[in-house]
């Protein structure tokens, strides 16, 4: 099944999320079978990004959304681990610090843009200035409802200006999807840490999360920076579509290598010339 088709938001059509099944898992019969897929899909990843980290044409920047819970964390870990550190950086946006409130939304978000090379992956992004400040009333509506304009208009310079490709993943659970892992959370010592009253309290406010997600997806789903809406409920299904849509699009990507810069004649003869210089040490000693 080509993820790609079946999960992406198209550009201009208003979507509700109810009408997507968190349960989904296509044709995946089990979670060994996804896990064989993926181990395919994240080979895949790691040779692509060698390729892009030396072909150097385009940047590639990868954004992570979900409510708490979704598996943001377990994304990075289990599939953007396939790359390798030297060309890619995660960089996580939590709560503006009172220097990034004095300044317009984007201002936090730009520094962290992929350079030519690279990839770089958003763990919540620009977008919790159209979810968090607008369900909590943070801004009046005409400001978030201006910045959906702002965020298209910021991806295309991405994309026009440095050849940036941009991939959005939703990562959707259900409600009782999210409660189960919190429990899980409470149950293992090695993550207790990372439970907060707020993981309870925001779930007061859910629905208005919902339609602040399907506002953003609606609005900002463009052939330049598209969102896909990944079922998210089981983590197997979430990994493997999230892997096959990533390596998918780098490889159409066409990289090549560069060519060499040096002249390999001579390096060769350099290096035959060393290895007979190193051969005659040892036969003397």
């Amino acid at each position: 099944m080509d993820f790609r088709k079946k999960l992406l938001v198209r550009p201009g059509k208003k979507i509700r999320l109810s009408d997507f099944d968190p349960d989904f898992h296509g044709s995946i019969s089990s979670p060994d079978e996804a896990t064989e897929r993926l181990e395919h899909y994240k080979d895949k990843l790691t040779s692509m990004q060698r390729l892009f980290y030396g072909d150097r044409s385009r940047a590639l920047l990868i954004v992570l959304q979900g409510i708490d819970g979704a598996g943001k964390d377990g994304t990075c870990w289990h599939v953007i681990s396939a790359m390798d550190p030297q060309g890619v950086k995660v960089q996580g946006f939590k709560q503006p610090t009172p220097e990034e409130h004095a300044h317009d939304f984007l201002w936090r978000v730009h520094p962290h843009a992929p350079a030519k090379g690279e990839v770089a992956v958003f763990n919540r992004s620009h977008y919790e200035d159209v979810l968090v400040e607008r369900v909590h009333k943070q801004v009046p509506k005409h400001v978030w409802q201006a910045r959906y304009d702002f965020i298209n208009d910021w991806e295309k310079l991405l994309h026009e200006d440095n050849n940036t490709t941009v991939l959005k993943f939703f990562l959707y659970i259900s409600k009782n999807e999210q409660l189960a892992r919190f429990k899980e959370r409470l149950d293992d010592p090695q993550r207790q840490w990372k439970i907060s009253n707020t993981d309870y309290t925001e779930r007061n406010y859910w629905d208005s999360y919902i339609a602040a997600f399907e506002n953003a997806l609606s609005r900002c789903s463009t052939k330049y920076a598209p969102w896909y809406v990944i079922p998210a409920n089981h983590k197997w299904f979430r990994n493997l579509a999230v892997s096959q849509i990533i390596a998918d699009t780098m490889e159409d990507m066409k990289l090549k290598l560069p060519k060499p810069t040096v002249d390999l004649a001579k390096i060769r003869r350099l290096y035959h010339s060393a290895s007979k210089g190193k051969a005659k040490k040892a036969k003397k000693g």
